[in-house]
């Protein structure tokens, strides 16, 4: 199966098997914890660590002045214990004296107000003050470690955007100009696809153009979504800028930066980033909700496929509490292993944690660590060391490349970023919310489903799930319409099909260019208020949204399920459309139902397709599978999603790690079983 976009050359770090660590930042601690951290690193099973993440200010302490003296000697101390470095360039926070002779490089709000430092990444993405500085301590760390033996990759900033992507300063506003040109060659191109006609906005000058600061009213929708292109844009040509200076003097070296496919993080298009790395890495944090498991599988599915199958690096999560939520649970027995081996089950070969040490002082002081203020004598070290011997065992599988399911859903960023802008019929759409509800109806019914961005190739699946898929240009409508004409089995939903890539409404009804291929009409919308339902007459209840559908192909178009209540009783809900020709479909659900009610639509779409759950049935909602594929064999992940014990009589297999009779409660197993 063609994958998107990923890693140019998937080039990995030199790790011996499954690589284990954390964050270090021994610049935290006297020098006499040094030597404890390095021996209790080689207790638990540690090989890498990520180093010097935010050490500008302490390896330049001035502008003219440098300090690489700690550095050194801690990168032959992990050397001489048997542990390699991920060192990063430490650009992600600018130093005081950076910012107190430069404060051009700020960023600056759409209301106005520049920030202040005192936190961390205060920088413009499109500063040239700033990426003058930040270039030649990237320069300085390169050439003096490019030849040291710990060095085993390259760690551009991090987390890049998590606190300035958008910046409305006149510096972004010059690149956004750039960007814009580039984008549209001229400005009847670009008063075109803005619809500058509306609201007296029409162009005559590039220079006339600025970010969509706070306006009296709200901005231009268009003016509005190409920001957001041009903001991640921003940050991936910053990624390059250092990307090209280390390969210049490191070329052996395989350089990452640290994505963050979790929760509402959308700004940066990662599926669009992972072919500037070597190898992809993500951060992840378990979000509290009744789907918190659900939401960490479905962001490490993506990341997984968002690397092209291939296996990726976990950057970042936590041993147990964060310290960034409004109430800060500690993780319970077990949930450290299952958490990390759920990442390593969707093709994560490295895993890793904030961080080694749990800091004394600073904003994150309440962030768990490996090393949790109770020290070496704590449940946390004695659950990491266990860890630390299971990923051991799983050695074998290091290299394993995700092994493709038979159903997938397709995950659009730009359908993200347009579906919840502003002046749109509802305000409470969250389209992630939408598509993790899918996901976990898959994990409810045991069908293992793929999350793919556009630009994956679809034809291998058969049957796709496209939730909100809001932005449809041609020639995604044109994927769509023959990969059901292929046979494909094709689910969409409301609010799908509606614009163009201009942010341009598709005239004629919608959802515009799936019409035909739903065989369905809606004239107007009918969002729901908060609060509001709409009983269907399957047995299930909607909220969020409905329609007013007019079947148009009423020899091909079956209704699966009708409204039961409110103005649109007895109309259309659910349909399901098959082609005269060929065997495939294409579904559309014009109603939020929700996880909990979407495994009995789904049980539906899914028998249409041919497609089951590969766990015995009984296992099946309660077991969540991965599978990935390496050298002959398929190893299989168990993962158990409830808080019993559940028996796995009938699978077989060689155990590399954990227990099957029965699959303790939040246990995981690993199975090695031949390919056929």
């Amino acid at each position: 199966m063609t994958r998107a976009p990923a890693p140019a050359a998937h080039r990995w770090p030199r790790l011996p098997g499954i690589g284990y660590g954390a964050d270090y930042n021994p610049d935290q601690w006297p020098r006499e914890v040094w030597d404890e951290d390095i021996a209790l690193m080689r207790e638990a099973g540690v090989n890498v660590v990520s180093l010097a993440i935010f050490s500008w200010a302490r390896i330049q302490p001035t502008e003219d002045s440098w300090d690489f003296g700690w550095l050194d000697e801690i990168m032959d101390l992990l050397h001489a214990g048997g542990i390699t470095v991920d060192l990063a360039t430490a650009t992600a926070s600018p130093p005081p004296w950076l910012t107190a002779k430069h404060p051009e490089i700020l960023p600056v709000t759409r209301t106005g107000e520049t920030l202040s430092p005192g936190a961390r990444q205060h920088w413009r993405p499109t500063s040239p003050v700033f990426r003058e500085h930040a270039l030649r301590l990237v320069d300085a760390m390169a050439k003096r470690y490019a030849d040291h033996p710990a060095l085993v990759a390259w760690h551009i900033s991090n987390e890049l955007g998590c606190h300035n992507l958008y910046d409305y300063s006149d510096d972004a506003a010059r690149a956004f100009r750039a960007w814009l040109r580039g984008r549209y060659q001229s400005l009847d191109a670009l008063n075109h696809a803005w619809g500058t006609a509306f609201w007296s906005q029409r162009y005559s000058d590039w220079e006339q153009i600025l970010p969509p600061r706070l306006a009296a009213s709200h901005p231009n929708p268009t003016q509005q979504l190409d920001f957001k292109r041009f903001s991640s844009d921003a940050l991936k040509d910053y990624l390059r800028a250092e990307r090209e200076l280390l390969r210049g003097i490191t070329p052996d070296i395989p350089i990452t930066t640290n994505f963050m496919v979790m929760g509402e993080t959308k700004g940066m298009n990662y599926a669009d980033w992972a072919a500037e790395v070597d190898f992809v890495s993500n951060d992840h944090y378990i979000l509290p909700s009744p789907q918190a498991q659900d939401e960490l599988s479905f962001s490490a599915n993506l990341t997984g496929n968002i690397a092209g199958g291939r296996p990726w690096f976990l950057m970042e999560h936590s041993t147990s509490a964060v310290n960034w939520q409004p109430v800060n649970r500690a993780k319970g027995a077990g949930e450290l292993a299952r958490d990390a081996l759920l990442h390593v089950a969707h093709g994560a070969d490295a895993v890793c944690y904030f961080q080694w040490r749990q800091s004394a002082a600073g904003a994150e002081k309440y962030h768990s660590g490996m090393v949790p203020h109770a020290g070496r004598d704590s449940e946390v070290f004695r659950s990491v060391t266990t860890l630390g011997q299971r990923l051991k065992d799983l050695a074998p599988l290091a290299g394993a490349d995700r092994a493709p399911a038979r159903a997938a859903i397709l995950f659009d960023w730009e359908s993200w970023w347009a579906s919840e802008q502003d002046s749109h019929p509802t305000e409470l759409l969250r389209y992630r919310a939408e598509a993790l509800d899918w996901y976990s109806a898959f994990l409810a019914l045991g069908v293992r489903a793929d999350v793919v961005p556009t630009g994956t190739a679809l034809a291998g699946y058969d049957l796709v799930v496209a939730p909100v898929l809001h932005v449809v240009p041609a020639p995604l409508a044109k994927e769509l319409t023959d990969y059901v004409a292929g046979g494909g089995h094709l689910v969409t939903t409301y609010f799908s099909g509606i614009v163009d890539e201009n942010d341009h409404a598709h005239l004629g009804g919608y959802p515009g260019p799936l019409r035909d291929l739903l065989g369905i009409r809606i004239e107007e919308f009918a969002p729901l208020l908060p609060g509001e339902s709409v009983a269907l007459d399957d047995g299930t209840t909607g909220t969020l949204w409905s329609d007013r559908i007019e079947i148009t192909d009423e020899a091909s178009v079956e209704v699966l399920a009708s409204y039961r209540s409110g103005e649109l009783a007895g109309r259309p809900a659910l349909t399901r459309r098959t082609p005269a020709t060929g065997n495939g479909s294409a579904a559309y659900v014009s109603t939020r139902l929700g996880h909990e009610q979407l495994p009995g639509v789904l049980a539906r779409l899914l028998e249409a397709a041919g497609i089951e759950g590969e766990l015995p049935a009984p296992a099946r909602g309660k077991v969540e599978l991965t599978v990935r594929a390496h050298q002959g064999h398929a190893y299989w992940f168990l993962i158990n999603r409830t808080e019993e014990p559940v028996d796995l009589t009938g699978i077989d297999g060689e155990l590399l790690t954990g227990e099957t009779a029965p699959l303790p409660a939040r246990g995981v197993a690993v199975l090695r079983r031949d390919l056929p």
